[in-house]
């Protein structure tokens, strides 16, 4: 993917859900002004009920045709222009109410017309324990003479009490943008670091082959002289230092092919050829190495063809070979089992090594993974021989598995689809 078009998906999902977290808010905000007209609403009929039922039974019926009055968002009065008794208003008050559903705590006052004021007269609360009586100031208004006065103390908290649902979703947005900028964070920072391991590998890469093909000149060169020539064993030393300089190069090849397959899979040239003939030929290049290996092939029949690309497959047996050997405490034993089961071919790595913690070994084809063990500090690599050799298997659509032995090592086993 494009770098710029990485930052444009970035940004369109960046911009997408802060302008939905926008729109919540906003929405939020609506609906608490239309909580509060709601509560205001419904208080307003709870007290035109308080009014009338006040009115029942007097000798007049009220002249005043809208006698509540919204002074502020909790603060209601109520003109009666009648006498009333407080503890007839009160439990009109409770049970209105509670009938519009209003269960947040209230508080009132009655116009006393002796004392020509305000008389604070109880706070109501909804919850088991009733609060102590509080000296609440209320205004005094003129041109009323028998009238109350209402306020909702905890208007704002009751209010808030009703929309937990709109809440609840405003913070899980806010928390998914933030698990999102946080992604966004992770995933920039791990695209910078796998740009400086591309750019290591490529360098050191680089460095290697510089000097390599220097050697391999210089061996080509020495190989054709009369007296290397006339003395066979010199010949012989001169082309092993050729094939294993060749060999060296076409591990730093796989090396490259790996770092750019990060951005384009490997090229595959494939071809029928006979499996046992290659991995014969990959044991003894292994045994220059490692002359004490015993390495042998147990198989039915040796006319097994695979369609796979030579280089790679050598290369993937070479590797599969050379961690049996390395990761081994006493002479390496390798078999190499060769089967068809159900139009399947096994080709199971059998070794006699230290195996490997079966925590572990789920990481082993983990890119740079290495497991520590024993051995690890002896042996020298970068933990890419049994990655490289997944992402070829993964190329032919082949698995791969592995599992410790039931004493001591590991099997390694490919499935090759099979046709005869």
């Amino acid at each position: 993917m494009k770098i710029n078009k990485l930052n444009s998906i970035i940004l369109l999902g960046l911009v997408a859900i802060i302008s939905i977290l926008v729109a919540q808010l906003l929405w939020t905000k609506e609906a608490f002004t239309l909580e509060q007209k709601k509560l205001s609403q419904k208080a307003n009929v709870a007290l035109l009920e308080v009014a009338r039922k006040l009115y029942e039974g007097k000798d007049h019926e009220s002249s005043c045709q809208n006698p509540v009055q919204k002074v502020s968002n909790d603060y209601y009065i109520v003109n009666i222009q009648n006498a009333f008794e407080p503890d007839i208003l009160e439990f009109y008050l409770r049970s209105e109410f509670k009938k519009m559903n209003i269960l947040t705590d209230f508080e009132y006052a009655v116009y006393n017309c002796q004392s020509d004021e305000m008389v604070y007269g109880k706070y109501i609360s909804f919850s088991e324990k009733e609060k102590e009586k509080q000296k609440v100031s209320f205004p005094k208004h003129k041109n009323l003479v028998y009238y109350f006065a209402i306020r909702f103390p905890n208007e704002t908290t009751y209010l808030f009490s009703s929309m937990r649902f709109w809440f609840i979703l405003s913070i899980a947005l806010i928390l998914i943008l933030l698990i999102y900028v946080y992604s966004i964070f992770t995933l920039l920072q791990q695209k910078k670091y796998s740009e400086l391991q591309r750019d290591f590998i490529n360098n050191m890469t680089h460095e290697f082959k510089t000097p390599l093909s220097s050697i391999l000149i210089a061996s080509k060169y020495l190989s054709e002289q009369n007296p290397i020539k006339e003395d066979k064993k010199l010949h012989t030393y001169t082309n092993i230092i050729i094939n294993q300089s060749n060999k060296l190069n076409g591990h730093i090849e796989k090396i490259l092919n790996i770092a750019k397959s990060d951005y384009a899979p490997l090229e595959l040239k494939k071809e029928a050829v006979l499996l046992v003939p290659i991995i014969e030929e990959t044991i003894e290049n292994i045994q220059l190495k490692y002359p004490e290996a015993v390495i042998k092939i147990e198989t039915l029949s040796k006319d097994y063809k695979i369609e796979t690309d030579v280089f790679h497959f050598s290369n993937l047996v070479y590797n599969l070979l050379d961690n049996a050997v390395k990761y081994c405490l006493e002479k390496p034993e390798i078999t190499i089992g060769i089967s068809v089961e159900n139009s399947t071919l096994k080709l199971a790595f059998t070794d006699n090594g230290i195996g490997i913690s079966p925590k572990n070994i789920s990481f082993i084809f983990d890119k740079f993974y290495r497991a520590q063990n024993e051995k690890s500090n002896e042996v020298n690599g970068f933990g890419l021989g049994l990655y490289y050799v997944k992402e070829i298997c993964n190329l032919h659509n082949w698995k791969i598995k592995a599992e410790n032995n039931s004493k001591n090592g590991i099997t390694l086993t490919l499935s090759i689809p099979y046709k005869k």
